[in-house]
């Protein structure tokens, strides 16, 4: 879909990210993975068009991506936020359909995958974490963008919550939305990615899937690891 090439960004003598480079594909839930402080919500910030970057490209089929072709392309859900916190989830639903033409069609479905229902006549303000990281997530979901970025999705939600909300996104990848997360457990990232790419102090240290990340572990390490966790730390 896109590539990412030598991106960076500094804080005045802090090097936030460097030199980060990734690809994007069509369809799949790529996770990027890393502990705190790795960069990760700055890399989805300079994507999502918050942040400026210092250098770095985006390229699509060869060619510079415009700020205008990368806005219609990708729609980020930063973590932690409270939009709107005196209207209801109802009405943010029916405002963020209209404003950016979203995909009306979709959402009797969504709504009831994230179980949100009984949720959508409570003011975003009086959520819990866990119902309102559901209530944005459905949001993200209708949104009319190719690319959907979800900064820690998991985050406030139950084991039995974050396993439906894992598999609706799988569900919606299939179907050919391209989904992008940030997260730092890596459990969660094991179960619901197709492909990872691995984050640590502002460089990436991997990408691919678990299997080609396992390869390259074994080929700089000489161990390839049982699983995402042994994998990353063996390449970080």
């Amino acid at each position: 879909m896109f590539c990412a090439q030598h991106l960076t960004k500094r804080y005045g003598r802090l090097t936030a990210l460097s030199g980060v480079s990734f690809s994007v594909r069509a369809g799949e839930v790529l996770g990027l993975i890393g502990p705190n402080g790795s960069g990760k919500t700055t890399l989805f910030e300079c994507l999502g068009g918050v942040l400026p970057l210092d250098e770095g490209s985006f390229l699509r089929n060869g060619r510079p991506m415009s700020e205008r072709e990368r806005a219609s392309t990708l729609f980020y859900l930063p973590d932690a936020i409270v939009p709107w916190p005196s209207q209801t989830v109802r009405w943010a639903i029916d405002f963020t359909l209209g404003f950016f033409g979203g995909r009306a069609d979709l959402k009797a479905d969504v709504i009831q995958r994230l179980d949100i229902g009984a949720l959508l006549d409570s003011t975003i303000g009086s959520l819990s974490k866990g119902q309102r990281k559901r209530a944005l997530l459905a949001i993200g979901l209708l949104m009319p963008h190719a690319v959907l970025m979800a900064d820690e999705p998991f985050d406030g939600l139950d084991l039995r919550q974050s396993r439906e909300v894992g598999e609706t996104l799988r569900s919606y990848a299939s179907a050919g939305r391209t989904v992008f997360l940030s997260i730092h457990q890596i459990r969660d990232a094991a179960r619901v990615c197709d492909r990872f790419v691995l984050l640590s102090g502002g460089h990436t240290r991997g990408e691919g899937t678990m299997a080609e990340l396992a390869a390259l572990a074994a080929a700089r390490t000489g161990s390839a690891g049982g699983d995402l966790e042994e994998v990353f730390l063996a390449l970080t």
